[in-house]
């Protein structure tokens, strides 16, 4: 009977590939930490097996990835925005989602100095560290206002420059708009670009187990335990409040705006998580992103193309509960008392130095830098958290993801473009087996 057949789920399991790759994800931390208490020092293995084996397996999923950022996010957008057909219905969208993502972030900063100065993370530690880091300066405000408009598309496109591209494919979706019936030819060849696009990234998928073993086993031999001396409270804070801010205050958002199960979202969202995590990368991780709100969750991709390379350029939850617990590790490391006023300036620095700040990893640091001098604390301090900044950045990176995907589920309930039956289906996404 078709129907049993069809009820008894002859499916690719999507909870299987995910199984693969959370399963990849801790055998690769294992084997590189035996590695890291065994024989990492020795000149074979850091040549032939972590410099060449995981690096190069590891590497390649990673430009697997970043290859299909700059296009999915460019047909994505513009196929969406040319379908909306009404410009004002664009305007209603960006201004939900971008004033959910800063009021999230505020809560995330709010959160992370509250911490530090409950805990106290930086009162007597002594990491010991004489590192000295070169932090680039992160550009100014008004730099990143006129950067909007690219002066040449191409060029951003190729330097990956995320909030320039998305201007673009704006207005080109809304020229297509205006175009008539040749911008209705246009966007339907940019919908089935988007469409072959997405199959594209089911392929990137099925190798992803591979990419994220090597990627974490990379890591875990080279990261020895000495790193978190002195350290443990900050970094045992910093992943509580993620957990925290990941756990509550998205839950309670996505609770209150839509009614729908927080449960069912992280569930569907474990592919996207084992993705950030390995990567460290918003930017990287836009094509599963993109691929599960839309097949996964059920939101249209008229908002999802708009709101999710969005949220992984100025939605930055993860790194500024960092920058807050941070700030207060090194402000009380150094013995400097902060005040209220300075504290206020750490949240509004924070906000608005997360708009127009790549998703890529170790971009932390740079808004750090600056956040620190507003307050007047050294920027050297940034050296005695840079041993665990990695577990840590790979960390903050699931959480803002996940801020990604629950603001656009937010938005497109709230405009009518949330497919609800998608959204409570928990094979939804999943591909027929072959037969």
């Amino acid at each position: 009977m078709p129907q049993a057949d069809e009820d008894t789920g002859h499916h690719f399991n999507h909870d299987r590939l995910s199984n693969r790759i959370l399963t990849a994800l801790a055998l690769g931390a294992a084997i590189g930490l035996l590695l890291n208490a065994t024989i990492a020092d020795q000149a074979w293995v850091q040549d032939w097996i972590i410099g060449g084996l995981f690096h190069v397996v590891g590497q390649l999923f990673v430009r697997g990835l970043s290859m299909l950022v700059v296009p999915i996010v460019f047909v994505s957008l513009v196929a969406g925005v040319s379908t909306l057909g009404d410009p004002a219905r664009l305007g209603r969208i960006s201004a939900m989602a971008i004033g959910l993502y800063l009021i999230t972030t505020g809560i995330a900063v709010v959160l992370a100095l509250s911490a530090a100065l409950i805990f106290q993370p930086g009162a007597g530690a002594s990491p010991g560290v004489t590192v000295h880091h070169a932090i680039s300066a992160a550009p100014p405000f008004a730099d990143v206002v006129i950067a909007l408009v690219p002066r040449n598309p191409i060029a951003a496109m190729a330097k990956g420059q995320m909030l320039p591209v998305i201007v673009f494919s704006i207005l080109l979706g809304l020229a297509f708009t205006f175009a008539g019936s040749a911008g209705k030819r246009m966007t339907a060849v940019f919908n089935d670009l988007n469409t072959a696009i997405m199959k594209l990234v089911d392929i990137i998928m099925a190798l992803a187990p591979y990419g994220v073993f090597a990627l974490v086993a990379g890591l875990a031999a080279t990261t020895g335990w000495h790193a978190f001396t002195g350290l443990i409270k900050y970094v045992l804070l910093v992943l509580g409040v993620l957990l925290l801010h990941a756990g509550a205050t998205y839950p309670a958002l996505l609770s209150t705006f839509t009614r729908l199960s927080p449960v069912m979202f992280y569930r569907k969202m474990r592919d996207v998580a084992a993705f950030a995590f390995s990567t460290a990368s918003s930017n990287a991780t836009i094509p599963v992103t993109l691929r599960t709100v839309e097949e996964r969750l059920g939101a249209a991709n008229r908002v999802s193309a708009f709101t999710i390379p969005l949220g992984a350029t100025i939605n930055m939850d993860g790194t500024a509960i960092m920058q807050g617990l941070a700030t207060g590790f090194i402000a009380q490391y150094y013995g400097i008392e902060l005040s209220v006023a300075q504290y206020a300036m750490v949240v509004v620095m924070v906000v608005l130095a997360s708009i127009g700040t790549a998703g890529v990893p170790g971009v932390g640091l740079i808004m750090l830098a600056g956040v620190l001098k507003q307050v007047g604390l050294p920027a050297e301090g940034i050296a005695l958290i840079l041993g665990v900044d990695r577990l840590l950045d790979m960390s903050r990176t699931v959480v803002n993801v996940c801020g990604d995907a629950i603001v656009t589920v937010i938005v497109a309930r709230a405009t009518g473009d949330l497919d609800e039956a998608v959204f409570r289906d928990p094979h939804a996404g999943d591909e027929p087996a072959p037969a």
